[in-house]
């Protein structure tokens, strides 16, 4: 139970960590506005997170040989999309529509549902989650009594991604300088991408094994 637990919660930071659209939401909203509205957006990105993991368990426990028999083609996939994540990360300038560091704020109920939509608006992220279940090599019950501690690992594993994440930039946030943060995004989308091109990798060494 408890490897599967704290694989889970490795699960729930490493979905979190590729700095994404929803990822750029969060630290927009925390160098904006501080660490409370950037941890109450990332919260919204942990709801869709803890969905997709939903179904990744569900997956898991209706076949289980699924992750064997197709598990190339998780990691072609899912390989294919963080590498375009991180090619679009280290190309274009996320933080083109930021106006300036303004006065800190509180929770919004506005900041999460955003959240929650951008997250939404990329459903490859499932595919992610998917190939992040089978690289870990978490294992479900048939009688499905592990589920719950996996569903709680991989929230917790994102909500303390999120909390530290957006509270290291809350407090650093009037120090920053945001065109030093554009090379810090790119150097990010090339390792991204290069994760990316070695989950490829493995799945096209997994065809040619057969």
């Amino acid at each position: 139970m408890l490897p599967n637990l704290i694989k889970a919660f490795a699960i729930g930071i490493c979905a979190s960590a590729p700095l994404g659209p929803a990822a750029i939401l969060v630290l927009q909203k925390s160098l904006s506005y501080g660490h409370r509205a950037g941890f109450t957006t990332g919260l919204g990105v942990t709801t869709v997170d803890t969905g997709y993991a939903i179904l990744s368990v569900f997956a898991l426990a209706a076949t289980q040989n699924f992750i064997d028999r197709y598990e190339f083609l998780i990691f072609l996939i899912g390989g294919l999309i963080v590498a375009l994540l991180g090619a679009s990360m280290a190309f274009k300038d996320p933080f083109r529509k930021m106006t300036g560091i303004n006065e800190e704020k509180g929770a919004s109920i506005s900041d999460y549902f955003q959240a929650l939509l951008t997250a939404l608006s990329n459903p490859g992220a499932a595919a992610v989650m998917l190939a992040l279940f089978a690289f870990f090599g978490v294992e479900i019950s048939e009688e499905g009594g592990s589920v719950l501690p996996v569903l709680t690992g991989v929230a917790c594993g994102s909500i303390t991604y999120w909390y530290l994440f957006s509270l290291a930039l809350g407090k650093a946030r009037r120090a920053i300088d945001i065109k030093w943060m554009v090379w810090v995004s790119r150097v990010a989308g090339i390792i991204v991408m290069i994760l990316g091109i070695i989950l490829l990798g493995e799945g096209a060494y997994r065809i040619l094994l057969g």
